[in-house]
């Protein structure tokens, strides 16, 4: 079994990397295989509605990252989700992506089905709940089973590493991992 973790976060290594990574160590404790994805310095544009994609899986354009990052989301048994937040919701990266991906998928019915996921957010202050209802909105209409913890999947910290200071943010994140494997282990 594989998870795949895309990181929308515009900063390569930063606090949504590292709330990834917690639930990977739960993850990887239960032998379950893990990929973290970086959209941080990757090209991704939005989609051009030309609904070009329809029957055929990926997305017609092939000048950015996304069929790349969406090829690994499509083989994956498990999501993982994250986002820092920008102006009280997902980042630009994350958006293009979500957007795009929300397209293939519709055009293409069942590319996620049945697979399980979760979604994680970066806070500063506020527009956690909305990061993270964006991306759960992408995963449960795409059929993703959703996968919860014992609170709010958002970690607090603003510079770099300051996630790991919230230790119930952190907790909740390593409480995600065990879920999720729990979860994937049982359908498989």
């Amino acid at each position: 079994m594989k998870v795949i973790g895309i990181s929308g976060s515009a900063r390569k290594d930063g606090n949504t990397a590292l709330i990834i990574r917690a639930v990977f160590e739960e993850l990887e404790a239960e032998g379950i295989r893990t990929e973290l994805v970086q959209l941080a310095g990757k090209p991704m544009d939005g989609c051009r509605a030309c609904y070009g994609c329809k029957g055929k899986g990926a997305c017609l354009f092939k000048d950015d990252f996304f069929n790349d990052c969406f090829a690994r989301m499509v083989e994956a048994d498990g999501i993982i989700l994250g986002s820092p937040v920008y102006s009280a919701d997902v980042s630009a990266l994350m958006k293009a992506f979500l957007e795009r991906a929300g397209v293939v998928v519709a055009t293409n019915p069942g590319l996620l089905r049945r697979k399980v996921g979760a979604s994680v957010a970066a806070v500063r202050r506020g527009g956690g709940l909305t990061a993270v209802d964006t991306m759960n909105h992408f995963l449960l209409n795409k059929e993703v089973l959703v996968v919860g913890s014992t609170y709010w999947n958002m970690v607090y910290g603003r510079d770099a590493g300051e996630v790991l200071l919230d230790e119930e943010g952190m907790a909740n994140m390593r409480n995600l991992g065990r879920n999720m494997a729990w979860t994937l282990k049982r359908l498989r």
